[in-house]
């Protein structure tokens, strides 16, 4: 549903605020000033319910829904019964597959909302730190350093990512900031997206960004792949990446988009070089066959995996890919951070004010696409 009315103060709307912070008191004060007739409320949502873990009662009392018509949460929704007025969803997460099937989304047209560009620093930061980390070796030097030896070994096999190429498979604000931090320290980038963007207009990220950062305009990669047919995909993999970002959101049809056939195209690509793939997974664990990823990992079919999403997750104790090698496995913490919130709220804030020139809402999530 796309909002077309105009209404300066947003007379007449409620928003609803369900999140595990607190809404800085400036904030408060600024949307105030913006749309004097805005009504606000809050209810705190413990770490429990953000994560499907608590057994209390749901965080919102089921009348409080009646006269909400914007909302900023998580996974805390309502019914369609229950929210009659609702008009617009801001979600917290740059991923939309946990609300795919929600009545609200699927039975109404009510718009739902993405967080995007509120990851793509701290996760670009995530990207590259755990690569460099790998060609350093910084995992077994610290091993080292707890045993207290002094070992110079690998000195010789250190490489810097001068002149390598990094694949990004999704092209969206986390991809677009990664490419701008890849480039700047000497690497070349080739982008994958699902629909052909022959155009400099086609190429432009329309969805929220940090001022300055990501590639707004698309002009970081110097090669731009697409499509979604496995041979498509395939030429991709084939361009002889020293990188591989998975930064694809998870649908039906992505999941175990990379398996055992992805692996082989990687090594084949690899044959004539001297250096195989390292894969960075920070889009949903399920995007990868972990099975395949184990036997690739152990196979020499790929250098290496830095994996912030599993599937599994969590991650069981004693599952095979604690044990694998050359891995790296964090426990989905490559979008945390400090600033996280203030990014989330000033997206918010960014759509309210798009809302009230009936204008269309930026990072919308699609219903045919799933994201």
């Amino acid at each position: 549903m796309t909002l077309i009315k105009s209404n300066k103060t947003l007379k007449g709307h409620k928003l609803l605020i369900v999140t595990p912070w607190g809404v800085p008191p400036d904030t408060l004060d600024r949307l105030k000033t913006e749309f004097p007739d805005l009504e606000v409320d809050h209810y705190t949502l413990t770490l429990g319910w953000a994560h499907k873990t608590a057994a209390t009662e749901p965080p919102v009392p089921v009348e409080a829904w009646k006269d909400v018509t914007i909302l900023l949460t998580f996974n805390v929704l309502p019914t369609p019964d229950q929210a009659p007025k609702l008009e617009y969803v801001q979600l917290v997460s740059a991923g939309a597959n946990h609300i795919l099937k929600e009545p609200i989304f699927v039975d109404t047209e009510v718009n739902f909302c993405t967080a995007n560009g509120v990851h793509g620093p701290q996760i670009s930061e995530w990207i590259i730190s755990t690569f460099l980390a790998f060609e350093h070796h910084i995992p077994q030097y610290l091993h080292l350093q707890k045993e207290k030896k002094w070992d110079r070994a690998k000195f010789g096999t250190i490489e810097d990512a001068v002149s390598k190429t990094i694949g990004i498979l999704g092209y969206g604000s986390i991809g677009r900031q990664t490419a701008r931090v890849a480039t700047a320290i000497g690497m070349k980038v080739h982008a994958y997206t699902l629909h052909p963007r022959p155009t400099p207009e086609s190429k432009r990220d329309l969805s929220w960004t940090p001022e300055g950062l990501g590639d707004p305009e698309g002009l970081l990669p110097a090669k731009w792949f697409s499509g979604g047919s496995t041979a498509e995909l395939h030429e991709f993999l084939s361009s002889e990446l020293d990188l591989l970002v998975i930064a694809t959101p998870l649908t039906d049809n992505t999941r175990h988009l990379i398996a055992a056939p992805e692996f082989k195209v990687l090594a084949k690509a690899a044959k004539d070089r001297p250096r195989k793939t390292y894969i960075s997974n920070i889009a949903r664990g399920p995007v990868i066959n972990t099975d395949d990823l184990i036997d690739a990992l152990n196979g020499d079919l790929i250098r290496g995996a830095a994996l912030d999403v599993t599937d599994p997750e969590p991650l069981p104790d004693g599952h095979a890919l604690w044990n694998t090698k050359n891995v790296i496995v964090t426990p989905h913490v490559s979008g945390a951070s400090t600033s996280y919130n203030t990014r989330v709220l000033a997206i918010l804030e960014y759509n309210l004010v798009r809302l009230s020139e009936g204008k269309k809402l930026t990072n919308q999530v699609s219903r045919r696409e799933g994201y």
